[in-house]
């Protein structure tokens, strides 16, 4: 490992260790020349390969003529940002650094500043960081209306970071939090660094063909409402987790009775959500071109609004969430022609001449069953006085 590159003399040594740390001396005649070699060590846990989430662990040693200087550590991101480190061991020697939580966005080179007062030193390291994970948010939140084709999408870093070794994954759904999982569909990586997808559940659901790279994806091409839940995609290296949500709320809207609107009548429409909702999200109903009155708002986190209407046009539900409308659904209450109306009026006045003449005629059926009932009461009663006064006339 050493070698002296002439002409100027110069002693290479390659493939340094903390061993080699020590004073190396020149001699020419009665020359003498002295360099003290002052060696860093930076390992970092495992292999600078990490999935989002997890907590890396930098260890610098350090080796020299004693005796060893304190040394003050300062770590730069990928971002050049000044990292929160929280140092865990300090003996001179060895130097253990626990780092934040890694994102996706962490991947890249990072520095390792290195410095000391006596004897002056001023050194950066430059380190590795890759970091497989997912580029949407912690939990991401994403509004369907019933019949929609709802795509729901995960995109992965590891084309970005060119990350080689294979990983694996699966992508399931749940209901709510404490149901059992559905397993949708299983993915792994080629050699080539495409993802591959094995479809796994009965679940109608579909497997878009074209697709980014990199980008794990299904497609619910006609959403129910009970297809509402959390959908998790989950990677697995080397015995390690990481994971990323999407809740899908699906939102209805229905009218009760559901035919046309007659004049002077009501309706009520019902607007409903299938999953909770966030603080500071509400629902709300209006009618298109209408006016203040014709507004109506749920409290906040409320997952079902009825309103009681009495005019025709088309009415909007909007689901609202920090003034932001996330999704809106449309209802068209048409007006029952004037014709229907009239056969609903004729119908009440026929109905009710009817129940007039059905209630006369039980009146005249009643006291004409009533009479009949006085007049044989009347007979029985004179039947008897016969009977006695025959009896009467027999005794004398």
């Amino acid at each position: 490992r050493f070698d002296i590159k002439a002409p100027q003399k110069q002693l290479q040594v390659r493939n340094l260790k903390l061993s080699d740390a020590g004073i190396y001396t020149c001699e020419y005649g009665s020359h003498k020349v002295r360099t003290s070699l002052h060696i860093f060590e930076l390992t970092l846990s495992l292999d600078g390969h990490f999935l989002q989430n997890e907590v890396p662990e930098l260890i610098l040693m350090q080796n020299s003529v004693s005796p060893l200087p304190a040394l003050n550590i300062t770590l730069f991101d990928s971002n050049n940002k000044r990292v929160t480190a929280e140092l865990q061991n300090k003996n001179h020697q060895k130097y253990i650094v626990s780092l934040k939580k890694l994102e996706a966005m962490d991947s890249g080179t990072w520095v390792c500043q290195v410095r000391s007062d006596s004897p002056l030193i001023n050194q950066n390291i430059s380190f590795a960081v890759k970091v497989l994970g997912f580029q949407n948010p912690d939990l991401e939140r994403k509004y369907a209306a019933v019949d929609s084709t709802v795509i729901l999408s995960w995109r992965l870093n590891s084309q970005k970071i060119k990350w080689k070794e294979g990983f694996t994954g699966q992508l399931s759904w749940k209901q709510q939090e404490g149901a059992n999982a559905h397993e949708l569909f299983d993915f792994n990586v080629t050699a080539q660094g495409q993802l591959h997808e094995t479809k796994k559940s009965s679940f109608l659901f579909e497997i878009p063909e074209r697709k980014p790279e990199s980008t794990v994806e299904v497609k619910l091409p006609k959403v129910h409402f009970n297809h509402s839940g959390q959908y998790q995609c989950q990677l697995e290296y080397q015995g390690r987790y990481a994971q990323s949500k999407i809740e899908l709320v699906v939102m209805k809207v229905s009218a009760n009775p559901a035919g046309p609107l007659s004049r002077g009548a009501n309706m009520i429409l019902t607007c409903q959500v299938s999953g909770l909702l966030p603080p500071g999200a509400y629902l709300s109903w209006e009618r298109v071109n209408g006016t203040e009155m014709d507004i109506k708002n749920s409290k906040q986190q409320e997952v079902k609004l009825e309103v009681n209407i009495s005019a025709a046009g088309l009415w909007s539900c909007h689901l609202i969430e920090d003034s932001d409308r996330k999704i809106s659904l449309h209802y068209l209450v048409e007006e029952a022609p004037v014709w229907i109306n009239y056969v609903i009026i004729g119908a009440i006045v026929g109905g009710s001449l009817l129940a007039f003449a059905l209630g006369c005629l039980c009146i005249i059926s009643g006291i004409s069953w009533r009479r009949r009932r006085q007049r044989a009461k009347r007979m029985a009663q004179a039947r008897q006085h016969l009977l006695e006064n025959k009896t009467c006339q027999c005794q004398q």
